[in-house]
């Protein structure tokens, strides 16, 4: 979660204030001052414009998490001459209003530190942040900005520094990439069109630059051979066994734009337990149900399911074996045998053009996986989301980590790992971490 500063000073004194807000409708703290701003799951994309525009679209996708919010705030930045400014609420596709302030405003209407020097876009959100939840946004705008976008002889560059952790940059048509500084997956579209993208886990933000140059133009009498992914069936990755023409046909997913993460609470090493939570956006119309198929050799138990946008708790069961699903009517898509576990989470139908974000807690138990050997409290796990998370139990402290990782303290002070994975494939993840006995 990323944190900017939005401490508001207020002449009035706390006591005159409305409960637990500002006069414009910012929460409070203790005092009458403004919590600060804070938001999560940010992912940018840039679209390169005809290269003497100078001009490349964005759109930014945030997620407001500061309970009780009615207003988010995104910064223009300095050099960028911004027009085409639109918002969108993301769980219902409508427009948010907004309007663009400038940094005395903003500092007027509840972001004291902002920039005088910058302008803000200042959307007004359509329901207060629910608490443990947030809004989903999109807010799309153009920049202009010649220094971070411009000619270079025959080719184009673009340079920028980017604090947000997961981006795309989307070059012009007709053009091929010729240099990348920073590790990248790259994807064409089905126009041609050439993408990189990349998931940044590092502290600082990621100085990109990037070149790209016109490609000759395509003999007419040469027509663009395509392999419909239908062809095949790929698998979840295009492994060596695989022909030429299933790789050809394989989909590349981006990874930076899928918004799956989960955090692993692990429970005491001799119970062989752990809590985690998983979020997940649904956005297919009429879909109602999100199925969570137990891995085998972990049982799953105390099942639960809200919605991150309204704070609503959600129906679940455990249905077991495929008798039971097919009592209930359920078909999980995939192979299930009689033990299997499967938590059903139901939610009202998604409506055309809308989508929902549900947050899924459960406690597995699985003695193949996590345990203690010895005096080692040993983690052995296949991750396939792109983010994922591990946090010890409390007393322990990490003493081996098989893929690289960043290590913080949680705010109950147990040691949390993060594991970004920016590849299409899963990750093998092996801790392991010894009790810390009191002095």
């Amino acid at each position: 979660m990323r944190v900017v500063a939005v401490v508001a000073m207020l002449c009035l004194p706390a006591l005159a204030l409305p409960s637990g807000r500002s006069p414009d409708g910012h929460p409070l703290q203790e005092g009458g001052t403004a919590v600060r701003q804070t938001e999560r799951d940010e992912y940018t994309s840039y679209e390169l414009l005809a290269p003497d525009t100078h001009q490349f679209r964005i759109l930014y996708d945030v997620t407001a998490t500061t309970p009780g919010a009615r207003f988010y705030f995104n910064a223009i930045r300095k050099g960028s001459e911004a027009s085409d400014e639109r918002v969108v609420d993301a769980a219902t596709g409508t427009s948010a209003p907004f309007e663009i302030v400038s940094g005395a405003d903003a500092r007027a209407s509840g972001h004291p530190e902002a920039d005088l020097d910058t302008r803000y876009i200042k959307v007004t959100l359509a329901r207060p942040v629910p608490a443990g939840g947030g809004v989903r946004l999109r807010i799309a705008k153009t920049y202009k900005d010649a220094g971070s976008y411009a000619r270079d002889g025959q080719g184009i560059v673009f340079k920028r520094s980017l604090g947000i952790r997961r981006n795309k940059v989307v070059l012009p048509p007709g053009y091929e990439l010729v240099a990348c500084n920073v590790p990248s997956q790259v994807l064409e579209d089905a126009g041609g069109r050439i993408a990189i993208s990349f998931m940044n886990a590092n502290p600082g933000a990621a100085d990109l630059a990037l070149r790209a140059r016109p490609l000759p133009p395509r003999p007419s009498a040469v027509p663009r051979a395509r392999v419909a992914a239908s062809e095949a069936s790929p698998g979840p990755t295009p492994g060596p066994s695989r022909s030429l023409a299933e790789s050809a046909a394989w989909p590349i997913p981006e990874r930076a734009s899928q918004d799956r993460d989960i955090v692993y609470f692990l429970q005491p090493p001799e119970t062989h337990a752990f809590d985690l939570y998983h979020d997940y956006t649904e956005s297919r119309e009429g879909t109602d149900t999100y199925l969570n198929v137990v891995r085998a050799g972990s049982r799953v138990s105390n099942p639960s399911a809200r919605s991150l946008d309204s704070g609503e708790s959600l129906p679940t069961e455990i249905l077991r074996g495929r008798e039971a699903l097919a009592r209930a009517n359920i078909d999980p898509g995939e192979p299930i045998g009689d033990d299997t576990e499967v938590v059903v989470i139901r939610f009202p139908p998604v409506v055309k053009g809308r989508s929902v974000r549900l947050r899924i807690s459960e406690t597995y138990t699985d003695p193949n996986r996590y345990g203690l050997v010895g005096d080692t409290l040993v983690w052995h796990r296949a991750f396939g989301r792109p983010r994922n998370a591990v946090v010890l139990p409390e007393g322990y402290y990490l003493v081996a980590s098989s893929i690289p990782g960043t290590v913080s303290l949680a705010d109950d002070g147990r040691v949390r790992l993060d594991f970004w994975n920016g590849r299409p494939d899963e990750i093998e993840v092996l801790v392991r971490a010894r009790r810390r006995w009191p002095r």
